[in-house]
């Protein structure tokens, strides 16, 4: 798409570049989806990815991806064998309706911050309990909660000019066990409900992370392993408007899957085994 409204590209901003934020501005990353629409309101594209911002980091506590991180730099995250958890990443970039050239331009920032129903990296992030830091113009940081994060299709907690820094996973989400389930219409196709299920090793408790499904992404915790009659309770309590509905799905089509698949995570974890 020629976004011919725009006269001027900031190649070097500093860093950190909220500082210089402006009406009319955009934050250029991948721009797989900047370029794909027309965007009448911007007149200034300011590219983010020439920061050097680190694209994966792995501490002790956690693993930290850079905003600008790209969707093939997380594919290739090496994996940590005492963070099962981490395998999730993977499986998530794999949900990506996109081919190779996108994997390799499209960020994980950038993806989270477009905040539709099927990013994929919205359904790691909540799954995985992450936190975000965001960056203000005002040169302050914020840090929230990826389940906070995203308010409807298309709709988040970003204020005008603020910026998503990074996104931390924590060591603690990164030991549990985990499963997952996504039903697309198509084998490469937009997710219609991508959920993920969690337990931490040790006891029986269940965090359910539904998503795609609903327009926001939504957590069922559960202190012990419910019954199946109590989780389908659990699902069947959510509110009729949160669940999504386009032409990959109705929304009582979303729900019969998100019973379906919930029932399956629920007896795989219950189950013995890595």
């Amino acid at each position: 798409m020629d976004l011919n409204t725009i006269t001027e590209v900031v190649r070097r901003p500093p860093d950190p570049p909220v500082t210089h934020w402006r009406d009319g501005d955009a934050w250029l990353a991948g721009g797989t989806w900047l370029f794909s629409v027309p965007q009448p309101h911007l007149r200034r594209l300011v590219d983010i990815t020439t920061l050097g911002w680190d694209a994966v980091t792995v501490t002790e506590d956690g693993v930290r991806i850079g905003a600008t991180c790209t969707v093939r730099q997380l594919y290739e995250t090496a994996p940590q064998a005492h963070w099962p958890a981490l395998a999730l990443a993977r499986t998530s970039c794999e949900a990506f309706l996109s081919s190779f050239k996108v994997w390799n331009a499209a960020t994980v920032g950038g993806n989270i911050c477009l905040s539709l129903p099927a990013g994929p990296m919205i359904t790691l992030s909540v799954a995985l309990e992450a936190t975000y830091t965001l960056c203000a113009p005002d040169g302050t940081e914020r840090i929230v909660a990826a389940t906070d994060f995203v308010t409807g299709d298309n709709r988040n907690l970003l204020m005008p000019g603020e910026l998503l820094r990074s996104i931390h996973l924590p060591a603690d989400a990164l030991r549990k066990r985990h499963t997952h389930r996504r039903f697309s219409l198509t084998k490469l196709g937009r997710s219609t409900v991508f959920l993920a299920a969690t337990r931490t090793p040790g006891t029986t408790d269940l965090l359910l992370t539904i998503t795609a499904g609903t327009t926001r992404p939504l957590c069922l915790a559960f202190d012990s392993t419910p019954d199946a009659a109590t989780l389908r309770d659990r699902i069947d309590d959510l509110p009729e408007d949160v669940w999504f509905e386009d032409p990959n799905g109705t929304a009582d089509h979303r729900r019969h899957l998100t019973r379906y698949f919930a029932e399956q995570m629920r007896v795989e974890l219950t189950e013995e085994g890595p």
